[in-house]
């Protein structure tokens, strides 16, 4: 039995809104079944979950910062145990609260740091060791695909710590693809530049609005579907030999060389 075009079990970390609920939409009405993971917004996880097309989604609570007891280990085997074993993972769990370097005080700069690392980077960690675990046992191969973003090569100067932990994401990715492809598993990781959420909704209205779109020479942001199709592409058997990659997703606004 080779890896599944549709029909596949996905695991989707921080999916109560916003990009993680465009990303279940999305594998959803590709006919997949998704666990839609939340940490502490059930209600708007289950608005995600009563969104989906098909049937044999669940709905999966965890605290990531929580490696054991009632967080990362069993949120993976709650959702594998759900949709009886796990084809794809995508972390896309995280926090992004300012702490400019010049007027943060020195323990909250200290305790955004320990929570960005926690969240962003241990979780994808943790997650992405134990969906592995599974996937290998399956003998059926796996997609994991990581949420990085375009602030870990352009910089965030109001959010250090993201961007820090985003680049180490893309790092863990490229490690990770190159440890499990002897299974079947490919691994890899998108850097999106801004789009719209709820959550920057307020951001996106006046001027400053207009500047942030004006980073692109599209002359807008991105929409969370735009990011969920490449994220499902990168989680389809058709893209295997892109295991490794940083897929810029970024309307042109920063371009690495």
């Amino acid at each position: 039995m080779g890896f599944p075009a549709t029909g596949r079990r996905v695991l989707i970390s921080g999916a109560s809104r916003g990009l993680g609920r465009a990303l279940a939409q999305a594998f959803a009405a590709n006919g997949d079944r998704v666990a839609v993971h939340y940490g502490s917004r059930a209600e708007e996880a289950r608005a995600t979950l009563e969104s989906l097309p098909g049937e044999g989604h669940v709905l999966v609570g965890g605290d990531l910062t929580d490696p054991a007891g009632a967080g990362a280990a069993a949120v993976v085997e709650t959702a594998t145990g759900a949709l009886g074993g796990i084809d794809v993972l995508v972390n896309n769990a995280a926090v992004n609260t300012p702490h400019p370097p010049a007027t943060t005080a020195y323990g909250e700069w200290v305790a955004a740091w320990q929570q960005h690392v926690s969240v962003n980077l241990l979780a994808t960690a943790h997650l992405s060791h134990l969906a592995a675990r599974h996937m290998i046992d399956q003998g059926t191969g796996g997609r994991i695909v990581n949420i990085g973003s375009r602030g870990a090569f352009r910089g965030e100067p109001d959010h250090p710590a993201y961007g820090a932990t985003k680049a180490a994401v893309h790092a863990l990715g490229q490690s990770l693809a190159v440890a499990l492809a002897p299974h079947g598993i490919a691994v890899a990781s998108v850097a999106p530049g801004f789009f719209a959420t709820e959550r920057v909704a307020g951001r996106l209205s006046g001027a400053e609005g207009e500047t942030i779109r004006a980073q692109s020479p599209f002359g807008r942001v991105a929409g969370p579907e735009e990011i969920a199709a490449a994220v499902r592409w990168l989680a389809s058997p058709e893209a295997e030999w892109s295991s490794g990659t940083i897929l810029d997703l970024n309307g042109a606004s920063y371009l690495r060389s």
